[in-house]
Order: structure tokens, then C-alpha cells, then sequence
């Protein structure tokens, strides 16, 4: 896995852009953070083999900073030919109290992606299971996620593409580390439990921070989430919390922890069903 990016790439000369950066910054500095993120999405799909004779992708679109930015950037990379794929950007509305339903199709139209808004009511199905005090996050996603996964068959897509970042997967691998007591986060790349469709993450290197920047820069039309987004003290906002407190103390360590989680050694852990202890035997010297 390579995260650290040469200085001398980011100095290369632009290549072309897209049209739907017409209105974006021209500036150096946007420059490099344009391709420092198409690199890291290219270098993700040539890790995890994302591209494996796929033809329609479902792009989620939440209306969030990072599936923006991730829809931008795999337009890119399909407007430059190095993304042979089909894309179909996809919003759930799930029925959140005063959503702005008008943003997306008009942005959706307004930069030519093809595009499909479902409206399914699952914010009501969350409010009345999740007990008072509880987080809605698990029930909301296992719910969206179900939901998409139906679109994407009808759409005849074989793949659902998902906007989680680095931190994303650096927070669910804490959570499962503190509160599950297991190794595990989000995978790059996952077959659903029916095995008819791959999940991909293609943006499992990019920086929370740089997406933050790109979206800000791009001008992209954010809409807040009004059902987890208006809960505090999160077990996410917590491991959020933390990640970013050894970063601020010790810069570098979340790019340190992500290289770890591709660099693992069963036979230095603790679990006999990833690593055969009892064939361990010394060699007596004669």
C-alpha cells in the first residue's frame, strides 16, 4: 500500500480536468489535492482489485462532503478512460423531517450523471425501533444498505460504491477493538451475504480532511443528516475524538495505523483459528 505521495507527482503537469471543475479552483494547491485523491482512489482500486470485468456501478450519494467528492472523482477518472465502467449515482431519502428533495436531482442534472431518487420512509421504521437515548446509526444503515442493495439489482448494477474515507475505517476498527472485542472494519472491497454484489470503497485511503477541503472548494450543495447527525456522544464521535488527539500529539500515526491493517501477522496474535499453534515444535540442535 502506498499512501505517502511524491512530492514530485504533485508538481506534474495537469493533464486536463473534467468539466464539471470548470468552476473550481485553479489554484496549485487544489491542483495537488485533486490528483493526490485520484491517485489514492486508483491506487485503492488496484489494491483491492476493484475493477474485475464489472460493467454499472450504484454510486451512494448522501448529499454528504464524501459521497461528492466521490462521485466527482470517479467521473473523472471515467472522463479520462481509466474507469470503464458505467456509473448510476443513487440518494435514499429516507423520509428525514424538512430534507431539501430538490438539491440533488437538480445537481445531479446540472453535471449530466444518470441518476435514480428513491424515497423509502425508513427514518420513521428507526425512530420507533431505537429505543429513547439509543443510536440510530446501526438500524438507519442496515436499513439503507438493504434498500440499496435492491436498487442496485433492479439497476442492473454489479457493484454498490460506498464514499468511507480512512478515518471511517480507522473509527470502525477502534469500535470493534473497544466495544466488540474483535479485529475487524470496513473493507475496501466486500461480497454481499447473497454474493451477487461487490461493495467498494474506493476512497479507503483518502483523508477526512482532504475530502473536507475538495468539497469546500468544489462548492458542493452539503445536506446535514437530521437523524444520527442530531444524536451526541456517539461511540464514533468518541474513537473520532481519540484518532484525532494522537494525530494532533503525534502527526503521521493515522497513516501509520492504516498501513498496519494491510500488514497484519497471525502468528503474532492471539487467535488459533487464523494461525496453527499447536504445529509450533522446536528443532532439538544434535
Amino acid at each position: 500500500m502506498t499512501l505517502a505521495l511524491a512530492e514530485t507527482e504533485d508538481d506534474a503537469p495537469d493533464e486536463g480536468r473534467h468539466p464539471l471543475f470548470s468552476n473550481a479552483p485553479s489554484s496549485v494547491s487544489f491542483n495537488k489535492l485533486r490528483k493526490r485523491l485520484l491517485r489514492q482512489v486508483r491506487q485503492a482500486m488496484d489494491d483491492f482489485a476493484m475493477l474485475q470485468g464489472q460493467k454499472r456501478w450504484l454510486v451512494g450519494l448522501s448529499g454528504g462532503k464524501d459521497s461528492y467528492g466521490l462521485l466527482a472523482l470517479l467521473m473523472d477518472l471515467q472522463w479520462r478512460g481509466l474507469l470503464p465502467v458505467e456509473l448510476i449515482a443513487c440518494n435514499l431519502d429516507q423520509g428525514q423531517p424538512n430534507f431539501p428533495k430538490q438539491i440533488l436531482p437538480e445537481y445531479l442534472k446540472s453535471i449530466g450523471v444518470a441518476h435514480r431518487i428513491e424515497y423509502r420512509d425508513t427514518y420513521s421504521i428507526v425512530k420507533e425501533k431505537v429505543p429513547s437515548g439509543a443510536t440510530y446509526c446501526s438500524l438507519c444503515s442496515r436499513l439503507r444498505r438493504g434498500n440499496l442493495y435492491r436498487i442496485a439489482r433492479e439497476e442492473g448494477c454489479d457493484a454498490l460504491v460506498l464514499g468511507h474515507h480512512r478515518e471511517d475505517i480507522l473509527e470502525t476498527f477502534f469500535m470493534n477493538f473497544f466495544h466488540g472485542g474483535r479485529l475487524a472494519t470496513m473493507p475496501p472491497k466486500l461480497l454481499n451475504d447473497e454474493g451477487d454484489l461487490m461493495v467498494l470503497r474506493p476512497l479507503a485511503y483518502a483523508a477526512e480532511d482532504d475530502l473536507a477541503k475538495f468539497a469546500a472548494a468544489m462548492q458542493f450543495p452539503i445536506i446535514p443528516c437530521d437523524l444520527c447527525g442530531s444524536q451526541d456522544g456517539l461511540q464514533r464521535n468518541a474513537m473520532k475524538a481519540m484518532l484525532a488527539d494522537i494525530e494532533t500529539r503525534m502527526p503521521g500515526r493515522k497513516e501509520a495505523m492504516l498501513r498496519a491493517l494491510g500488514h497484519t501477522n497471525p502468528s503474532h496474535l492471539l487467535d488459533p483459528k487464523l494461525f496453527d499453534f499447536s504445529s509450533l515444535e522446536t528443532v532439538r540442535q544434535e
